[in-house]
């Protein structure tokens, strides 16, 4: 899928808004901030460990992950990056990379330079904010993550990774609540979840069986949302999907009321 002009800041403008409102002055920010875009091929590394990262970016459109590979040639993949995702506003404070960015389907990224973002920061408070939260967020998916790799079996596993993947792209306006395109390859899911490839369709096998999913031409439909989440005792609370508490909109409010009374 190619990035229609003008339209590269629409996936990272949906996903902030799902915790502030958004001023049409940040918009026009975000989508100067975004103009940037480059089409990278599937399979294709975008940063790698040890790398000096220089910029942050966002993922437009396809799919990315973070990882690492050992000396052995086993990967671990920590997570998978969707369209909206900004990443690395963290790392590029950093001197070196601790893991590797890969696409996973061919892929637009816009990429931001530091010295942008961090104006960026400092002029739109709201953005500003919900970048904070975006932060939050992808802390809370690594926890889950944790707790995925240390306590759940290979059902909940699975389990845990269709409900977060279809959460995660149905509130970015990328599918609807229970039918999500899944790029990825079943060696890509077993690299997430310390599983094997042959676990992993067999799990997928049981759940088809179960009439919990299908799966067809890459694109997956949970049957049974509530079940599905049973199985790995989840729920979307913890991708901290809530609107910002009041006094972070007032906070916001005031910063912006004092920006404007300040010479330029």
């Amino acid at each position: 899928m190619n990035v229609a002009a003008g339209s590269s800041h629409q996936a990272l403008v949906r996903k902030l808004s799902r915790f502030l409102r958004l001023s049409r002055r940040d918009v026009a920010a975000l989508a100067d901030l975004t103009n940037r875009v480059r089409r990278l091929p599937a399979r294709t590394s975008i940063v790698a460990e040890g790398d000096v990262p220089q910029s942050a970016f966002v993922l437009v459109d396809g799919m990315a992950c973070r990882f690492r590979i050992l000396s052995d040639g086993r990967r671990q993949i920590m997570s998978f990056i969707i369209p909206g995702d900004i990443c690395d506003v963290q790392a590029a404070m950093l001197k070196r990379m601790d893991h590797s960015i890969g696409t996973i389907v061919a892929t637009s990224i816009a990429t931001i330079a530091r010295d942008r973002l961090l104006a960026l920061t400092r002029q739109h408070p709201r953005i500003n904010a919900a970048l904070w939260w975006t932060a939050l967020q992808d802390q809370a998916i690594q926890r889950e993550h944790v707790v995925a790799l240390g306590r759940r079996n290979a059902h909940e596993r699975v389990a845990y990774f269709l409900c977060e993947l279809v959460w995660r792209l149905s509130t970015h306006g990328l599918g609807r609540r229970d039918v999500i395109e899944l790029p990825m390859t079943q060696a890509d899911i077993a690299d997430l979840l310390g599983l094997t490839p042959v676990h992993v369709n067999r799990v997928l096998q049981d759940f088809r069986k179960q009439n919990l999913i299908a799966l067809e031409r890459r694109q997956l439909r949970l049957l049974d949302m509530e079940r599905v989440a049973g199985i790995a005792e989840l729920s979307p609370h913890y991708l901290l999907l809530d609107r910002a508490p009041e006094a972070i909109e007032l906070e916001c409010d005031r910063q912006e009321r004092l920006m404007r009374l300040l010479p330029p």
